[in-house]
């Protein structure tokens, strides 16, 4: 499902991409077209990437053609998520101790709608952190 969604070629893209967009919130997905986590997240985007039209923009970046990125934003799992609004990196707190981004394939599209909404409303008011409509914390138990 990747082929659905614009790709980002190389650093200067993805800076573009995230400077350029004033009005909605650029989510990014770093990583690898082939990657089973990342065809699960893809599919996921590519389906709500019509619903979210008119408050969010969502691209692809392969990890190895575009390595710019790795040290400056620890993207060492295979599929990451990033939010960001008018040249801002929004955290999200999913409960999980992470907030600057979302490492695992989130496989519920409403979900994805609400945190991307959420990510919308607060950085609108001007929040560099809002919180996830549902706590991650339990997501893996062990």
């Amino acid at each position: 499902m990747a082929y659905l969604l614009p790709h980002l070629a190389s650093g200067w893209e993805v800076d573009q991409a995230i400077v350029n967009e004033e009005d909605r919130v650029v989510v990014i997905r770093f990583g690898r077209d082939t990657d089973p986590t990342c065809m699960i997240q893809d599919e996921v985007l590519a389906s709500i990437a019509e619903k979210v039209k008119n408050f969010a923009v969502i691209y692809l970046v392969d990890l190895d053609q575009v390595p710019d990125f790795n040290n400056m934003y620890e993207l060492y799992d295979d599929c990451t998520t990033m939010f960001f609004y008018r040249n801002k990196h929004i955290m999200v707190d999913l409960g999980t101790g992470d907030n600057n981004k979302i490492n695992w394939a989130l496989t519920d599209k409403q979900e994805f709608i609400d945190i991307i909404e959420m990510v919308y409303r607060g950085a609108r008011k001007g929040r560099g952190l809002v919180v996830s409509p549902k706590d991650y914390s339990t997501k893996y138990r062990y």
